[in-house]
């Protein structure tokens, strides 16, 4: 009898594995088609020299939506999504892949935030400052670049904000990255590590944790996650706190995983470009403005929000360059530039401001990956 089971159980997984091979079988088929179908949209704009000429971040934004909202599980909406931008990401670099810039090194959260929004088919250049990462899109030597923006818990990366003032760039699109910090070390236990390198936004997210479990551990604040793991990879007696990608490129074994103090801990990344995009109907518009100095500056800026009935969402105060005690104000509001409310605030803004740029008008960021539970390394 438990022999006739298991040879109902065996022809019943062979049943299944059977429609699995024909299922996979039209996946292939139809993903060839869809970048057959990818290459003649391009072909219909004409004979482009750069990915980026036929590069649409409104019409992804559309797709990657659609694809929610028709999701009905087994998988998470975050990995479904993750799926399609890959395929997507290959189409799109049948011929030409896009140039990428992004604060490095190999192994950052910011390279993390460039594989997920414009996934793994494109080229991607690694610099040491975000100065460099505008300058290579400025140039034209890259067509997109990511950078870091604010942290839920740390707040405004505030170097980000102060190139816009020097640079004509547009914002393209955002990216929100739910960040988990490890502790990446060679050696056995918390009593063997003397001191622990990262960048001190990471030190900063984690200190709760670093009190409680090395209090006495000396704290060495360099450039980057990936850094710190590189000066630590041949060091027993050290340290680095980084995401599972430094810990893969570097060859570190993760010792604690997700020892963030927030679950929440999420950053915002900026993608920059030369261009505006048109609307894809879930979209954020971000506005430098400075007013006339005297009393209610700030209320006579904001009141055409008010007015038009436009939600701000985010408001950021930068010392001016032109005197001392001046102030520029960045300010996030939901809608494009160019539906009706929003252009008519902006209409009526233009005529009060001192200074009026609209930096970019793009989509909203998709939801953020879902956390992953700790598959290596202890839990705190």
């Amino acid at each position: 009898m438990p022999s006739k089971r298991k040879d109902q159980n065996s022809n019943q997984l062979g049943d299944v594995r059977s429609q699995i091979d024909s299922l996979d079988e039209q996946i292939q088929a139809l993903i060839s088609e869809r970048a057959r179908l990818a290459f003649q949209v391009r072909q219909s704009k004409g004979e482009f020299s750069h990915a980026v000429d036929y590069y649409r971040p409104e019409r992804e934004a559309e797709v990657l939506r659609a694809i929610i909202r028709r999701n009905k599980g087994p998988l998470s909406d975050a990995e479904m999504v993750r799926l399609f931008r890959e395929i997507m990401s290959a189409c799109l670099a049948q011929q030409e892949a896009l140039k990428v810039a992004y604060l490095g090194p190999e192994g950052t959260f910011t390279q993390q935030a460039v594989n997920r929004h414009f996934g793994h088919s494109v080229h991607t250049l690694s610099y040491s400052s975000i100065d460099s990462v505008f300058e290579q899109v400025q140039s034209t030597d890259a067509d997109f670049g990511v950078v870091p923006v604010e942290n839920s818990s740390q707040g405004i990366v505030s170097h980000t904000l102060d190139m816009f003032l020097v640079s004509d760039l547009k914002i393209c699109g955002e990216i929100e990255l739910l960040v988990h910090q490890n502790l990446l070390t060679q050696a056995r236990g918390l009593d063997q590590i003397e001191r622990i390198y990262s960048h001190e936004q990471s030190l900063s997210q984690c200190k709760t944790w670093i009190r409680g479990h090395l209090p006495r551990a000396e704290l060495i604040n360099v450039a980057s996650n990936a850094e710190a793991a590189r000066r630590v990879r041949n060091a027993p007696d050290a340290a680095a706190i980084a995401g599972r990608s430094a810990a893969e490129i570097y060859g570190l074994p993760v010792l604690f995983a997700n020892i963030e103090d927030r679950a929440d801990n999420t950053t915002r990344f900026l993608v920059i470009g030369r261009s505006l995009f048109a609307p894809s109907g879930e979209d954020k518009t971000t506005l430098l403005m400075a007013g006339h100095e005297g009393p209610g500056l700030l209320y006579r800026l904001l009141q055409p929000f008010e007015t038009h009935g436009v939600n701000m969402t985010r408001i950021e105060s930068r010392p001016s360059s032109v005197g001392k005690w001046e102030y520029l104000f960045f300010v996030d509001v939901e809608g494009h530039a160019e539906e009706p409310k929003v252009a008519a605030a902006l209409q009526e803004l233009k005529s009060i401001a001192r200074l009026f740029r609209v930096l970019g008008s793009y989509p909203r960021a998709l939801l953020p990956e879902e956390p992953q539970p700790a598959s290596s390394g202890k839990s705190p």
